[in-house]
């Protein structure tokens, strides 16, 4: 049984990325351009304003980023340190707890962009199509050497 999850975890993570990723950049879409209900229950952040409409445009980028599995290790971690900063900067001085402060968005995306940060994308990511090739590519470019024959 162990065998098959194991054969599939790649594609739970994948899943989680994707789902993950998809939540994310929703809320970027939301906050940026009053869609899905809009930021703080309606209209969009005026551009420029610190940090909410930085914080949406990571959200909106990271977020897809992450969905296609195009840098994620560095979109996760850009994506973690964001939502890190919102839950310190915004929510914790509110309450000391989660449940208390409304933050509790944050610090789950906080760590499940840190999880991915360790376990990278998974399966049916862009980053695996471009190793793949560019490793492919760097061992054709490595043809062996023709031998010489040796005289004995």
């Amino acid at each position: 049984m162990y065998t098959r999850l194991n054969q599939a975890q790649p594609y739970a993570l994948a899943l989680f990325r994707i789902v993950v990723g998809l939540l994310f950049a929703c809320h970027g879409a939301a906050s940026l351009f009053g869609v899905l209900g809009g930021a703080m229950g309606g209209g969009s952040i005026p551009a420029g304003t610190w940090p909410g409409w930085y914080a949406a445009v990571i959200q909106l980028v990271g977020g897809s980023l992450v969905v296609l599995g195009l840098g994620t290790r560095i979109a996760a971690l850009v994506a973690s340190g964001s939502m890190a900063y919102a839950y310190f900067k915004v929510h914790q001085p509110e309450a000391l707890f989660p449940l208390e402060n409304g933050g509790e968005p944050s610090a789950v995306y906080c760590w499940a962009f840190l999880l991915l940060v360790f376990t990278g994308p998974g399966a049916l990511a862009l980053d695996r199509l471009f190793t793949s090739r560019t490793t492919a590519r760097g061992e054709q470019d490595r043809a062996p050497e023709p031998s010489t024959p040796v005289a004995a």
